[in-house]
């Protein structure tokens, strides 16, 4: 199959998924959100503003077997961009979970809440600056001290 990677920016997000699913692009495959934080190596046309975050979209032409990957950079200062539930209701959980573990806000879904972790954790835990901490856990039947 054929894979097109095309580089929109966030007003011109919504709009060209809209476009592309009426050329027969009717179903997203993956949704996910990167943290590209610290990283120097990343390729990007010279049109692009490389930026911390980046909102990544499969979608798929079953008539024509065709791919096309949507990627979209998005701020640190300002994490957010619009749904694609209104053209695709599939991502619903996927942009859920791009909230959840990276922190990107999805403008106007229905049900932006955490999906995989606790409804009080603090952060997203995907970030690259996320502490990980440690919490020590004493399992039952453990041997003790040596």
């Amino acid at each position: 199959m054929n894979q097109k990677v095309a580089h929109v920016s966030r007003d011109q997000y919504y709009s060209y998924a809209e476009s592309l699913y009426e050329d027969g692009f009717h179903f997203a495959s993956d949704l996910c959100g990167v943290d590209y934080l610290g990283n120097q190596t990343r390729v990007l046309p010279d049109s692009v503003t490389p930026e911390r975050f980046e909102v990544v979209v499969s979608l798929l032409s079953h008539g024509s077997a065709e791919r096309i990957r949507l990627r979209v950079q998005i701020p640190e200062s300002d994490p957010h961009v619009s749904t694609l539930m209104g053209i695709y209701p599939g991502v619903e959980n996927m942009e859920r979970e791009a909230f959840d573990l990276v922190g990107i806000v999805f403008d106007g879904h229905p049900d932006m809440t955490r999906i995989l972790l606790p409804d009080g954790w603090e952060g997203h835990p995907l970030r690259k600056d996320y502490s990980v901490g440690r919490v020590p856990v004493q399992f039952k039947g453990a041997p003790g001290p040596r």
